[in-house]
Parts: structure tokens; sequence; C-alpha cells
């Protein structure tokens, strides 16, 4: 995935920079970057890895020797970001979050426009926000290279673009990602996640809607392009990837993950003697599951995470696995002789969760009943890198279904998305056997847009049914 942050004001900017940064490194693992602007000396910039350290502590000389009135900061899963260009439009500093599935076709086509080269980054791939860039420099001027490089790219571009002039903030098309906007006296900000701001004095002001182009200056935002009616903001944002304390069209990321755990306590009939969340995101729908059924919330492990690294860091998986196992310390009182219904965000692969049931058998518990917060994933995301894996056979359901279909058969995958389908409850059985569940039983696709509570046609539920 990835985050962002930037900040216009009539000040210094640095300090209300690094923190609204920072508060995005729930949302990336591997580079961060800020980039400012001063009239007197211009932009500087600053990216440094941050697989192994905090975004605070690499930035923290950067941050004391960094001066602008404006900036924009960002984490990043994969390519190194902000970017820093200079073309016919002037020096910019250029940040992005999405997908590109046509990045070959683009690239070719921009070739052949006159285009000299790109940088290959160190596992032989361009650079996505350098080819945003590229695009962008095709035009005459940035609203219109902002807009052509939306219309070209197949999949998703949240684009955060800083010039002299002011931050040019452009959502995606099809609004899959948020952009939500912050004003203070003598300052406007603009962020991933809508609560970055809040501890820094901003209040909220407003989201951009779908395609929106905005320029944010000290004194406020300007619309140089209005939103589509159309929109598809990515429904696992509430499930799993947004922070507790986020909302995103004006739904409270918290307030959605309870109502998801009370609508899976409504269909319920096991009766477990504790109700727990897989740390951290699996906790609120816990919450919600137990006030609604009255069965005892409590925590069997903790999650310690100090000096841990995030569980999903490495690269190589069965580093990723070893990680997620060692950060969970078991509670014995909690789980000794208890039966458990434990509620996972989801399930991928199925191989972290399997292993954290196990680690509760061997530390006593008599059942572990799953529960994800989710429908059955049976599409990889064609919108956001939600997954850096290479084939859907990765996905646990796509395996089984093979395992059920057999080799070179043209499966109707709509019959497993459809909870009422024998096809569906097969698939589902065999996986919490798979998996050495006690029970098995996913959320239903209906009652999780109930839990968000806007209109389904507003929301992207790609990965589950398939419908674009």
């Amino acid at each position: 995935m990835g985050g962002f942050f930037g900040v216009a004001s009539k000040k210094d900017c640095v300090f209300d920079l690094f923190f609204g940064t920072d508060y995005h490194s729930h949302l990336g693992t591997r580079r961060a970057g800020m980039a400012v602007y001063n009239k007197e000396k211009g932009f500087d910039r600053a990216i440094h890895n941050i697989e192994n350290s905090p975004f605070r502590t690499k930035f923290d000389k950067d941050v004391n020797e960094m001066k602008g009135n404006m900036g924009i900061g960002c984490i990043s899963d994969y390519e190194p970001q902000p970017l820093l260009v200079r073309s016919h439009h002037g020096t910019y500093a250029i940040s992005t979050v999405g997908k590109i599935n046509n990045m070959d076709d683009i690239v070719q086509k921009i070739f052949k426009m006159g285009h000299s080269h790109f940088l290959e980054m160190s596992g032989g791939d361009i650079n996505a926000t350098e080819l945003v860039a590229a695009i962008i420099n095709q035009k005459e001027n940035l609203i219109e290279g902002i807009q052509f490089a939306q219309e070209l790219i197949e999949g998703s571009i949240t684009i955060l673009l800083l010039t002299d002039k002011g931050i040019y903030a452009a959502r995606d098309k099809m609004g899959r990602t948020p952009v939500a906007i912050g004003k203070k006296e003598e300052a406007c900000c603009v962020a991933f996640e809508s609560f970055a701001y809040l501890n820094l004095g901003y209040l909220p002001e407003r989201e951009l809607g779908p395609g929106e182009v905005v320029i944010v200056t000290p004194e406020g935002v300007r619309t140089l392009v209005n939103p589509g009616e159309d929109m598809k903001i990515c429904t696992f944002l509430w499930v799993y990837y947004g922070y507790p304390s986020s909302s995103y069209e004006g739904i409270s990321v918290e307030k959605m993950r309870y109502n998801c755990g009370s609508l899976l306590a409504q269909r319920d009939d096991v009766k477990p003697d504790i109700v727990a969340g897989v740390p951290d995101s699996g906790i609120a729908h816990a919450i919600g599951y137990s006030n609604e059924s009255g069965i005892p919330f409590s925590r069997p492990f903790i999650k310690y995470t100090p000096t841990w690294p995030r569980s999903f860091m490495p690269t190589i998986q069965s580093q990723r696995n070893l990680i997620a196992k060692m950060k969970l310390i078991p509670v014995h009182d909690l789980i000794q002789d208890k039966s458990l219904l434990l509620i996972d965000d989801s399930i991928v692969r199925g191989t972290q969760l399997s292993e954290t049931t196990e680690f509760l058998y061997q530390s006593g518990a008599k059942e572990v009943h799953i529960r994800p917060a989710c429908p059955p994933i049976l599409y990889a995301c064609k919108y956001l890198n939600f997954s850096r894996s290479t084939s859907e056979m990765d996905l646990i359901t796509r395996r089984t279904i093979k395992e059920l279909e057999g080799e070179g058969k043209n499966v109707n995958l709509s019959a497993y998305s459809n909870p009422e389908t024998p096809e569906f409850q097969e698939m589902v059985r065999r996986i919490g056997v798979k998996l050495n569940f006690t029970t098995l039983r996913y959320h239903r696709l209906d009652d999780m847009i109930e839990a968000v509570g806007i209109d389904r046609s507003k929301l992207c539920t790609y990965c589950w049914d398939g419908k674009e």
C-alpha cells in the first residue's frame, strides 16, 4: 500500500510534515521520504530505508536540518519516493499511491513520444512514481498531465505533487484510496489517513471526491478538476488497512469493525468461553462480536511490539510467518481448557492463522473457532498493492478450489463467492479441516457491506466477488 502527508504553511512546516508522515507508518514497510520547498533554498529531499528501523529514527537528523514552508512526505511499501523532477513544468516533487497494471504498455508509449530512458530499481522494475512523472510531463501543464496519468493508468493512482506555488493533490479517478484535507490558522494539510493531522492542531476540512484535483496552499484548498460521480473505494480499508482512529467517506474505521463483529455474531450459533481478536486489526471486530453475543471478550495472547518489526516486513514468507509467531505471547490462564472464538481480519494464504491456531492448541486450548471479518478472498487485488503475491494460487481459496475442480478446468468462481451454494460450503469446510480449525465461518459480503453503511455501488469488492 503506502501513505502520504503534505503541508502548506506560512511558517516552517517540517515539524508537522515529520509527524504527519510518521502517522502513516502502518501503511508501508520499505521506504520513506520527505521533500520540502523553501523560497530561498529551493527544494530539499531525504529518502531512507525503513525495513528495520521506524520512520522517526531514520529521519531524526533530517527533520532538524530541513527547512521549508511546504512539503510532502510518504511511507512506501516498495519504491523510493518522493522524487524530485526537473521538467518544462519547472522543478517539482512527486509521490504516489496505487498500482499500475499496464506499466510496460505505458513505457513503450512514452518511448514513442520521445522519452529517452527510465532508471531501473534494484529488482529490475521501473519506479512507478517516476513513470507517473513521465506521463505528466507529456502535457503542457500539470493539471492536464495529472488527468492524462489518471486516464492512461489501468489500476489506480493518487498523486501528491509539490511545486513552488502549492501542493497539487489528485485522488484516484475511482476514489479507491482516500484523500483528506485538514486546516488550521495559516496552514493546510493533505493526508491519506484523516486522523494524522488531529494532534497537530488541524481540523477536518473535507475529503476529495473521485478524480478530484486540488491545489493546497497556506490560504486554503481550491478545486482545479471537479470530482466524478462514480466511486469504488476499497472496502478493505475499513476491514484491515485503515488505522482505527481514521474515517473514510464519513465512516469510522473502529465503528465499522464493531458493526462487522456484531453482524458476525448475529449469524453464529457456537457458544465459546471467550471471544478474542488477532492483534491488531482483529480486536475491534472481536469487541463488536462480544458486545452483540454477550460472550466475554478476552486477550489470550498479547502482541509484543516494542522491538519487533511488523510481521509482513520481510519479503521471504517463511520469515514473515516466524516473526508473526514469535510476537504472540500466550496468557495460559485465559487459554487452558477454554473454547476460544478467534476473529482475524481475513484469511489470505492461511499460513499465519494456522500457526496461531496450533499455538493456541499447544497452549492448552480446547477448541478454536475461526471467524474472518470478511468473505473468502478469491481474486488478487488489481487496484492496490494489497499483496505482492506472484500468483492467485497463493490464496488458500484458489488452492482449495483447484483441489475440488482438478487441473485445467474452467471454473465458475461465482459459485464459490455465494455462501448459499454447495461449492462455497465445501470450500469452507475443506479450508477449516486443512488449517485445523474447530469450526470456520466467513463473514458474508452483504453483512460486511451493511457494516460499512454506504451504498454498495460506491464500494470496491473485487477481491471477494470479482466485480469491478
